[in-house]
């Protein structure tokens, strides 16, 4: 059965945007897009409604925290999750705080990724 759940991925490292959309894949999710950078983040955000966005802190042109605010003002709906190697109780609790839905930490296995999504859809089928 196909999902209908649309996710973008945002980070400027291929191999991470790479690995998650794969994880995604595997999962049965096919709706997936990717940006490297804030702006093609938001611009990708006001072209389409995606119902989650894997969004890393470090982004070249902007802090992926301060984009959680942006984000929500385009799509209320949006879940968040940021994604980050830095997972310090502060960084998660600020993430959380500014309206992020989830935090995921790099290096990240293909079952984190799965409970973050089951998280938000329950009674999704995964692969």
């Amino acid at each position: 059965m196909e999902q209908q759940i649309s996710i973008l991925i945002v980070d400027d490292v291929g191999t991470v945007r790479s690995f998650l959309h794969q994880t995604l894949m595997h999962l049965g999710i096919d709706n997936v897009k990717e940006a490297s950078t804030a702006k093609q983040c938001i611009t990708a955000c006001e072209e389409r409604h995606f119902d989650i966005v894997f969004l890393d802190i470090e982004l070249p042109d902007g802090n992926g925290k301060e984009l959680i605010a942006e984000l929500a003002e385009i799509n209320p709906d949006i879940n968040v999750v940021m994604v980050s190697a830095h997972s310090t109780v502060d960084n998660v609790k600020d993430a959380i705080e500014r309206g992020a839905k989830g935090f995921v930490v790099k290096p990240f296995s293909p079952k984190k990724i799965a409970a973050m999504l089951k998280k938000f859809y329950p009674k999704l089928e995964l692969a």
